[in-house]
């Protein structure tokens, strides 16, 4: 077997860009009750039965400390006229939820007006992955509603074609 070199942390970044996603905004509660949210474009299912997904969460990021303190979290997957909120979710040292509207979700979690589905988890685990972490959650609740997924790729935000 033919070991790999590391590969420089701009040359993977360009290469990654090449992959289209959906985005979705990571929510939570903190003890006081503190709502929580972060963008994230690292998602994807795992398991029907059980019902499982996976979020890839920044490690130094207070949500990703509040998700393992709560044991619970919210995906919110975006829908195509939501860019400002995943611009805001991924600013920092603002008030993310300050002016928009969202509602709380069965588990506690904040559920944002607008998305084209919520889907509300318990962490099950998780695993460390470099700067991130690979949260798996098991879903206690999924909802579709109307409207297209935003898209990011190539280092930009995108709608799907029609």
């Amino acid at each position: 077997m033919t070991e790999l070199g590391t590969v420089d942390p701009d040359e993977l970044r360009r290469a990654m860009r090449a992959f289209g996603s959906g985005v979705c905004v990571v929510t939570s509660r903190s003890r006081t009750g503190e709502p929580v949210g972060m963008t994230v474009s690292a998602f994807f299912s795992v398991s029907l039965a059980p019902p499982l997904i996976v979020v890839s969460l920044y490690r130094e990021a207070q949500t990703t400390r509040v998700i393992a303190e709560a044991g619970s979290f919210a995906v919110n997957i975006l829908a195509e006229d939501q860019e400002g909120l995943s611009r805001r979710f991924a600013a920092r040292d603002m008030d993310r939820f300050a002016g928009i509207s969202w509602q709380d979700g069965a588990g506690g979690s904040p559920l944002l007006d607008g998305a084209v589905a919520h889907i509300e988890c318990t962490v099950d685990a998780a695993f460390p992955g470099g700067d991130h972490d690979l949260v798996l959650g098991r879903v206690g609740f999924a909802r579709r509603y109307h409207g297209r997924p935003l898209l990011y790729h190539d280092g930009g935000y995108h709608r799907l074609p029609g």
